[in-house]
């Protein structure tokens, strides 16, 4: 038997989430399918580097306060490796508390699933949507859930789960940059409080975020060595580290368990279809350089829910909702994306007339305040902030 809602959400990470909280009294019938089980712990180790704006996103869907182990950044310090090139953004200039937070996924995770299991928003936990099928009237799902399979239609359905459902009928548009991401904790003798760390180097740029007593670190480095520095020893990394990075926290210390992944550029041709809309990683999935990727989704999820509000139900997940939708989220998607896609491209080589011209342009910016108050601006807030 089919059953009927007004809106179905495929994907309960914390973009499906945010947009399902913020839907959550408006008297729609939704449906939020994760595949996930509610018993299973999230157990992806990425720390999520979140803007200022996320945190006032997160403050209005009621879950900032619920938020623990929070480390604050209040000043950006980004250089580039082997020249004078710097340049630093703090909170204070832009009269803000902070330009950012570190905190890990599993708990923004666990804080927005324990919101929306007291909601009345309809959270099935092991839901694998195995079809989606688009129709003048609607989109229609189909699911399997302990073996039983289920079928769902829905006036508009938001994939929010990476887009793999869409891979083979509307494949997206991927660049692949030839570098993977390792991800680690590591501690130092001399941590600076509060400050992040954006450094470029001819390899990609390697981050470090500020959390509890150390850093996240985030290196970037070419494909055919990531598997080989995962397998080297703490000391081997810790000194490689050191080399690459240099003294401004002192000695690296220790480094915690080590996990990498592929980076690439990965773009929706489009981000609706009929009775269908695309958000999050289903939609763009960003390089993590200036940390902007699950930023712009929950930019996303709060915009698409902004738009159900307004629209009557009858035209919910009608093109015209659709294109308004699609238009608002243009400028800040397709900006936000060559931001990204500029900076790895600017500064993975290892040219010499391009080095010269990025470090002057790093040291420019640092004496040019109105112009570095707007970067920072559009980092934290998005185009549309």
């Amino acid at each position: 038997m089919t059953e009927n809602c007004d809106i179905a959400i495929i994907g309960g990470g914390p973009v499906g989430a945010a947009l399902a909280l913020a839907l959550r009294d408006s008297g729609l019938n939704i449906t939020l399918l994760e595949a996930r089980s509610s018993k299973d712990a999230s157990t992806d180790p990425r720390a999520l580097a979140l803007s200022y704006g996320s945190r006032l996103l997160l403050t209005r869907l009621g879950i900032w306060q619920d938020l623990a182990q929070v480390s604050s950044i209040k000043t950006i310090h980004i250089s580039q490796k082997n020249s004078f090139g710097r340049t630093q953004l703090n909170a204070a200039e832009l009269n803000v508390p902070d330009l950012g937070y570190v905190l890990p996924y599993p708990a923004l995770q666990t804080a927005m699933q324990t919101a929306l299991e007291s909601s009345t928003i309809n959270f099935q936990h092991g839901a694998s949507v195995t079809q989606l099928e688009h129709s003048a009237e609607g989109a229609d799902i189909s699911w399997l859930q302990e073996g039983s399979e289920h079928q769902l239609h829905a006036r508009l359905v938001v994939v929010a789960d990476g887009g793999k459902l869409l891979e083979s009928s509307h494949p997206a548009e991927v660049h692949d940059y030839g570098q993977s991401a390792i991800i680690a904790h590591v501690t130092c003798t001399h941590p600076k409080l509060n400050t992040a760390f954006e450094r470029f180097t001819a390899d990609g740029p390697l981050a470090l975020l500020p959390y509890q007593n150390g850093y996240e670190l985030v290196w970037t480095v070419a494909h055919g060595d990531a598997e080989t520095m995962l397998q080297w020893d703490d000391a081997t990394l810790l000194a490689q580290l050191q080399q690459h990075f240099g003294d401004r926290v002192g000695s690296f210390l220790t480094v915690g368990t080590r996990s990498t992944f592929p980076l690439r550029l990965k773009r929706a041709p489009a981000t609706t279809l009929p009775h269908t809309v695309l958000i999050g990683n289903a939609a763009q999935t960003l390089h993590p350089v200036a940390g902007q990727g699950f930023n712009m989704g929950l930019r996303d999820a709060w915009e698409l829910a902004q738009e159900i509000l307004r629209s009557a139900p009858e035209v919910i997940g009608s093109e015209a909702m659709l294109s308004h939708y699609r238009q608002a989220r243009a400028l800040d998607r397709n900006a936000g994306i060559r931001f990204t896609d500029g900076l790895v491209r600017l500064f993975s080589n290892d040219l010499p007339l391009v080095g010269a011209a990025r470090a002057a342009s790093l040291t420019l910016l640092d004496c040019l305040p109105g112009v570095k108050k707007f970067v920072a601006k559009r980092m934290m807030f998005g185009v549309n902030g």
